[in-house]
């Protein structure tokens, strides 16, 4: 798709607000007839723009009520160790994001585990054991006072 317009924008808006949205109740919200409407999400879908849909989670309700943003420097920056570290936290089903990143670090995590005994384990039998891993720094969430992630 060569470039959004307004109208695209408007469509993706409320998507990321609500992607269970009927296409009834999209089109009216965005001010066009349904089926315009739905020519617009299937070539945004087509297109790539729209990669897909998920659920938004309660991690109360999952277990999942600690969170933590943690940056990760490796020993060696090369491309097999870059790879050998991804395929790990690929692995790793407490990495909810990774983020290879500019700046004094390699990675940037951002972790989601049941609590704080949960993400020690984490941190210690899962990064700490990685040849790769030089570094460890983790930042734990107190809150999140805005959270856009779908």
């Amino acid at each position: 798709m060569a470039g959004l317009d307004d109208m695209d924008r408007r469509i993706l808006r409320e998507l990321s607000r609500d992607g269970r949205i009927s296409n009834l109740a999209l089109a009216e919200r965005v001010g066009l007839s349904p089926s315009a409407c739905l020519r617009r999400v299937a070539a945004l879908e087509t297109s790539g723009v729209i990669r897909g849909y998920r659920a938004v989670l309660s991690p109360e309700k999952t277990g999942t009520g600690f969170t933590a943003y943690v940056t990760v420097g490796l020993s060696a920056h090369t491309k097999p160790a870059q790879e050998a570290f991804e395929r790990a936290m690929a692995r790793a089903p407490e990495v909810r994001e990774c983020h290879n990143i500019t700046g004094n670090w390699e990675y940037l995590l951002r972790i989601e585990a049941a609590d704080l005994a949960a993400y020690k384990h984490f941190h210690t039998e899962v990064l700490g054991t990685l040849p790769q891993v030089n570094a460890i720094t983790s930042y734990v969430v107190m809150g999140s006072p805005k959270d856009e992630r779908a």
